[in-house]
């Protein structure tokens, strides 16, 4: 995989996607990332592409297809999205290049797509379409969503609700809503907004997942988390903080600095972590080992810099030891892990 940094945003994706449309690809092999107009290398490279292409798949891709700035290949509310409908994204076969990014980044570790609608997992996974628990939520399109949800309880409806009720049922080839079926006209309507319509892009992503070879672990164990919700993704300061190996006091002449000082800056960071938001979290994390998974001993050291830097590969936070405040610690971190998706810093 390569990529170009100092390209536009949407050529860099335009790169990616050209990369997960190719024919043949051994999606299991090592995997080799390269970041044109940057000099870093390694583990941390791959790590950031795999971020990169799981949060485009979340976020979208900064292509302007059907005259919108971002094109979205998911829509929704969090742990409801489910595809979006266009077709133009179907007839460019986008979602099985989604399925095939979901598959490339879950075999080599990497983050997964967390806050698809339950029901669209449990048919995607090979469940039945009848046996899907919906929920009004899981409808991204408001207006059609509205219309169904005027098909709830047992109030009887005006003729405006009738008539909105009756074109969006002409328009699914359903029958119009009177008492008897009212229930089972809201259930129908409800499945086909979030599943039927949604039918070829399920067959799409299947076939992405079929081309990197998950899918018989996905249909066979169902202890597999490859659709984690978005509470099971979350990045918690306990989680973060149990992960960290913190710079001690050693007998090392190439110390930089005083345990007394390294306690200091130490302590800023913990008190930084345990106070940040979950959106700075992640960001700390994609700063720290460039994508918002926590890796085994991730590793704190206090040196003379200007700026907090961080050696991706090995999971290593570098803070300088000027600080003498909270403040001002808060301040230089915040900005500088607030780049990550810029690069690492070596152009």
């Amino acid at each position: 995989m390569c990529m170009d940094i100092r390209s536009s945003p949407e050529e860099q994706d335009r790169q990616l996607i050209n990369f997960y449309k190719q024919r043949n690809v051994e999606w299991a092999c090592p995997v080799k990332c390269q970041l044109q107009g940057d000099v870093a290398v390694g583990d941390g490279v791959s790590r950031h592409f795999f971020s990169t292409v799981v949060e485009k798949l979340k976020y979208g891709f900064s292509l302007n297809l059907g005259n919108t700035g971002v094109t979205c290949l998911f829509e929704g509310e969090p742990d409801h999205l489910v595809p979006s409908s266009s077709q133009l994204l179907i007839e460019s076969d986008l979602f099985v290049v989604a399925g095939r990014m979901l598959g490339h980044s879950f075999l080599h570790g990497g983050p997964c797509l967390a806050g698809l609608s339950r029901a669209f997992v449990h048919v995607l996974l090979q469940g039945s379409q009848d046996t899907a628990t919906l929920q009004l939520e899981d409808c991204p399109d408001v207006d059609i969503r509205e219309t169904i949800n005027l098909l709830r309880g047992q109030s009887p409806l005006n003729e405006d609700e009738y008539s909105k009720v009756l074109e969006l049922c002409l328009s699914w080839d359903l029958p119009g809503p009177t008492d008897e079926n009212r229930r089972w006209l809201y259930e129908r309507l409800l499945s086909h907004a979030v599943i039927g319509r949604r039918t070829r892009q399920i067959k799409q992503i299947k076939r992405g997942l079929k081309d990197t070879f998950v899918w018989p672990l996905l249909t066979e164990r169902t202890d597999v988390v490859f659709f984690p919700k978005e509470s099971e993704d979350l990045c918690t300061s306990e989680m973060l903080l149990s992960h960290i190996s913190w710079a001690t006091e050693s007998d090392n002449e190439d110390d930089e600095y005083s345990a007394d000082t390294k306690e200091r800056i130490t302590g800023y960071l913990r008190q930084f972590i345990e106070t940040a938001s979950a959106k700075d979290l992640k960001d700390l994390l994609k700063f720290w080992v460039r994508w918002d998974r926590m890796e085994a001993n991730m590793a704190v050291e206090v040196v003379k810099s200007d700026l907090p830097k961080s050696s991706t590969c090995f999971c290593v936070l570098r803070l300088p030891g000027h600080y003498n405040d909270f403040q001002s610690f808060t301040n230089d971190l915040t900005i500088c892990i607030g780049t990550c998706k810029f690069g690492f810093g070596h152009v």
